[in-house]
């Protein structure tokens, strides 16, 4: 998730059960400038495994390249973003503008599967730019499919909806039947239940988490234990959740500047505490903290 899932998020969610995780999507064209922020953005350490990058473009050599200089740099597999909604990205043909180019999207995905010699390479897509049945992200997934990808993803809403409304499980299960690569399905999992849901609803072969795990990394703990049928753990306490921030804290400004770890942590601070009491007023002044010392008291004294 771009602007969400950096290192910092990746290790905190690995202690708490996260098996896979990938990097913010990055341009192809910014990875083969070499771009400085990019870069930064790729950073990991050795207990950050298995991570996937994820590539973003609509040119198919490039695609290729950066694919290959991904794998080069390390990454355990290399995802293709066709289903990223945000204008800027669909403008210029991007993202999930892909869903409406199927040959240009296979020609991507020859480039990038002739390129990449020894990782796996997958899709994350949507079920369709503006068409909610499904037919979109099919085409792509048989293409894909037919092309060498190992596995595809699916977003179980269009581009039009972007995040509004409950993700459509059972188009996500229509991609699923259609194909015989793996499948896994994403949107609308805020609670362990609802992975169990999904996978019923859809058939799929696994449950990629988004935005329910913001703030919220026990989501994955408790997605496995319902995908496995077993009884999920208690919720975690007012205070596990600020000691977990904390935490999130001290690796944010670890691995960041400190300007732009402050600015994050205005973001992060509030996944943890969103619903509770006060939290508005909390949001004000974590908004103008300007010192990693500020920001840690008013956490502590939340």
């Amino acid at each position: 998730m771009a602007d969400c899932t950096d290192l910092a998020f990746r290790l905190v969610a690995r202690e708490h059960g996260m098996e896979l995780a990938f990097l913010e999507m990055v341009s192809a064209h910014s990875l083969l400038r070499r771009n400085a922020k990019t870069l930064d953005m790729m950073k990991t350490v050795p207990e950050d495994r298995p991570l996937g990058a994820q590539l973003l473009g609509s040119d198919p050599a490039m695609m290729g390249e950066a694919a290959a200089m991904a794998e080069e740099m390390g990454f355990d597999l290399i995802d293709l973003n066709f289903g990223c909604p945000a204008p800027k990205v669909v403008r210029p043909g991007s993202g999930a503008a892909l869903l409406r180019k199927p040959d240009l999207a296979e020609a991507i995905f020859r480039s990038v599967v002739r390129c990449v010699r020894r990782v796996p390479v997958t899709l994350k897509t949507r079920t369709g730019f503006d068409d909610p049945s499904g037919r979109e992200a099919l085409e792509l997934a048989r293409r894909a499919q037919d092309c060498g990808l190992a596995a595809v993803t699916v977003h179980g809403r269009t581009r039009a909806q972007r995040y509004a409304g409950h993700a459509d499980w059972e188009a996500i299960g229509r991609v699923k039947r259609a194909v015989s690569i793996p499948v896994i399905g994403n949107g609308s999992v805020m609670r362990g239940p609802d992975a169990a849901a999904l996978a019923a609803a859809s058939g799929c072969d696994g449950v990629m988490l988004g935005r329910g795990s913001l703030g919220n990394p026990w989501l994955f703990k408790a997605a496995a234990a319902a995908l496995d049928a077993e009884a999920p753990a208690e919720p975690p306490s007012f205070e596990e959740r600020r000691r977990v921030l904390l935490r999130h804290m001290d690796l944010e400004f670890r691995f960041e500047t400190e300007r732009r770890a402050l600015l994050n942590m205005r973001r992060i601070a509030c996944w943890y505490f969103a619903g509770l009491p006060k939290v508005a007023a909390f949001r004000s002044a974590a908004c103008v903290a300007t010192t990693p010392a500020r920001m840690r008291a008013l956490i502590e004294g939340f």
